[in-house]
């Protein structure tokens, strides 16, 4: 896949990082390279490993926008960088690939140390938000370019093309060009151009994000389908939480050039460390209460037991929408009245006026007479409810 930064295409373009990345040197070679390899030494090597990796743009003081991080993807598995925008996750990406240079600490792919090497020397792709296909040039001709700049015979590219291709549920269209392609074709002609040189991690920058929201399910399916049958090493960069939680084996939520935690998609949804990962993960609304020695929690006039192991004193709860129960007001400890209400089909999305506050509600019961100022009680279910310690 993909052109290094600086990299003149056929059309005798000078082309930026970023398009594409990933015109590998090594590319015939690393092909024997991992066929010599053993699988019980496969299975004992890291995929990507951050040993106190910093970076910061300038010189002298400048401030760092990634701050001493230690991570680690395990071979053959998907992890997700995920938080808001500036938190420092395209750029971790992108030293990954190499396109950006480290201020500090050490890289490792494969178990070997890159950090010094350019992206050409790393056996990395990338798929970039700009599929950046050749206009003029048909699908084959996009997937195999790489391999023929690398120095690949036409017949092995072609053939290792069609392999690609298959891989993508792209076979037969050769001969189509980009323009004749949707844009989820065109995407996985980007993914087959980036498969089709067998590097050691891919990586994904936002690469939904130019799609439809029924097309980004179906893509986002095919990337998570490819990634486990070929047991590829991913990193995937995005802002849509949902998209990390159905595809990630390990999501690292990153927050001011930090790691605010590190887990599988149920551990950062149903047990975060801290009120940002808390309020990150879903639609949570924060609420301040007290937990007693017990794990009991007082939040208003509610009380509950936490599911989360948490010290006495002061608590952040994180409550999601689909946490909430709609229940006859009388006798409740909560009542609300309904302020507004939107029909999304499947489910109803609810807003109540209570005594914690205005809270947002996600019901599938349409049933109900939903009019807005009627007075409703309220109660959690246990589901779907964060505590942690209050910052």
């Amino acid at each position: 896949l993909g052109l290094l930064h600086g990299l003149d295409g056929p059309d005798g373009v000078h082309h930026s990082d970023h398009s594409t990345l990933g015109w590998n040197s090594r590319v015939g070679s690393t092909r024997n390279e991992g066929m010599n390899m053993s699988a019980a030494s496969k299975s004992n090597v890291t995929g990507i490993e951050f040993r106190q990796v910093s970076k910061r743009y300038g010189e002298g003081d400048a401030p760092l926008v990634v701050k001493g991080i230690d991570f680690v993807v395990p071979k053959g598995t998907l992890t997700t960088l995920l938080g808001p925008s500036g938190c420092g996750k395209t750029t971790t990406l992108r030293m990954i690939a190499g396109l950006e240079t480290v201020s500090g600490g050490h890289i490792f792919i494969d178990g070997q140390e890159v950090t010094n090497l350019g992206p050409a020397e790393r056996n990395v792709s990338m798929v970039f938000q700009s599929y950046a296909l050749f206009p003029h040039m048909s699908v084959i001709d996009n997937v195999r370019y790489g391999l023929k700049v690398s120095g690949v015979s036409i017949a092995e590219a072609t053939e290792r093309a069609h392999v690609a291709l298959e891989n993508v549920s792209l076979k037969d269209f050769d001969n189509r060009l980009p323009s004749e392609l949707s844009g989820g074709q065109q995407q996985r002609v980007a993914v087959a151009r980036a498969l089709v040189l067998e590097p050691s991690v891919l990586l994904f920058d936002e690469p939904l994000s130019n799609l439809d929201a029924r097309l980004r399910r179906s893509m986002r399916d095919e990337i998570r389908g490819l990634q486990q049958r070929l047991n590829l090493t991913v990193a995937y960069v995005t802002h849509d939480q949902s998209e990390a939680l159905a595809v990630s084996d390990q999501i690292i939520v990153m927050d001011g050039g930090t790691i605010a935690q590190a887990g599988t998609p149920e551990d950062l949804y149903e047990r975060p460390v801290s009120e940002f990962v808390a309020g990150f993960m879903g639609e949570a609304m924060l609420f301040d209460g007290v937990a007693d020695a017990q794990g009991r929690v007082t939040l208003g006039p509610l009380e509950f037991q936490s599911r989360q192991r948490v010290r006495e004193g002061a608590i952040t709860a994180a409550i999601r929408p689909e946490a909430w129960t709609v229940i006859s007001p009388e006798g409740a400890h909560l009542t609300g009245i309904l302020r507004k209400k939107a029909y999304l089909g499947s489910t109803l999305e609810l807003t109540f006026e209570t005594e914690l506050g205005s809270l947002f509600v996600v019901t599938t019961d349409h049933l109900q007479d939903w009019d807005l100022g009627v007075s409703v009680g309220l109660s959690l279910s246990g589901q779907g409810v964060s505590v942690v310690a209050r910052n």
